[in-house]
């Protein structure tokens, strides 16, 4: 059953060795993403998934010691999923979970077995509530870290450029993930988030899926888009 969950935003920006200089305008999102991971722990679970959006479709599991890396980004910095293990992954962590994997380590986590679940942003909504409700049946206490990012086309230097339809998005987005909302989350519409490049609607319907039986309430810690892009942080517990 889901006990808690955290929402964060997943862009290698996070890491400050990717953003480099311009590390310190992320300073308000990592503190959020720290006190999110705090209700993570103060759940005590029995398991953490952490899920976030992959290139590849469908649902790629990654297992517990998964290594990941920011070397794409120009920097050394090398991550791994939770502590090592004997078994040997097939292969590395998405950026998603990579990020996922560095937030983990700069909090200390250290409270319960770690499994990635990487989700294909074009995977359909019925899909993704499903993958949910498979990981909230997998043990006793089970917690969600959700990678993910809201529209990218809130200005016009966003990625994907101005899109008037961006705003309202990330609003309704902020207020069901702050009122953990199950059913709007799940009703999110997968054709506009694919249009605004929203990369968190399916990892968020993993959530909502694994949520539909917790009466969890959520909370929003950070709600900005410093780059044209929806960043959220929020927690269900």
């Amino acid at each position: 059953m889901l006990v808690a969950a955290a929402v964060c935003p997943c862009p290698p920006l996070l890491v400050p060795e990717v953003a480099a200089g311009a590390a310190p305008e992320m300073d308000t999102a990592r503190a959020a993403c720290t006190d999110a991971l705090g209700v993570l722990a103060a759940a005590r679970p029995d398991l953490l998934v952490v899920v976030g959006p992959a290139e590849q479709s469908g649902r790629g599991r990654h297992p517990q010691g998964t290594p990941g890396s920011f070397r794409g980004f120009g920097v050394d910095v090398d991550v791994r999923l939770g502590p090592a293990t004997d078994a040997a992954p097939e292969r590395e962590l998405p950026t998603s979970l990579a990020v996922g994997a560095w937030l983990l380590d700069r909090t200390g986590w250290a409270d319960a077995p770690i499994e990635g679940l990487g989700i294909g942003e074009p995977l359909a909504p019925e899909r993704c509530i499903e993958g949910g409700r498979d990981i909230a049946a997998r043990a006793g206490r089970v917690a969600l870290l959700v990678m993910g990012d809201a529209s990218a086309c809130r200005t016009l230097k966003a990625p994907g450029y101005l899109d008037e339809r961006a705003a309202p998005f990330d609003a309704e987005v902020a207020r069901a993930l702050g009122a953990a909302d199950v059913a709007a989350v799940e009703a999110l519409d997968a054709e506009l988030a694919y249009e605004l490049k929203a990369s968190g609607r399916a990892p968020w319907q993993v959530l909502a899926g694994a949520a539909e039986d917790a009466g969890l309430s959520g909370a929003v810690l950070y709600d900005d888009a410093p780059y044209g892009v929806g960043y959220l942080v929020a927690t269900w517990s």
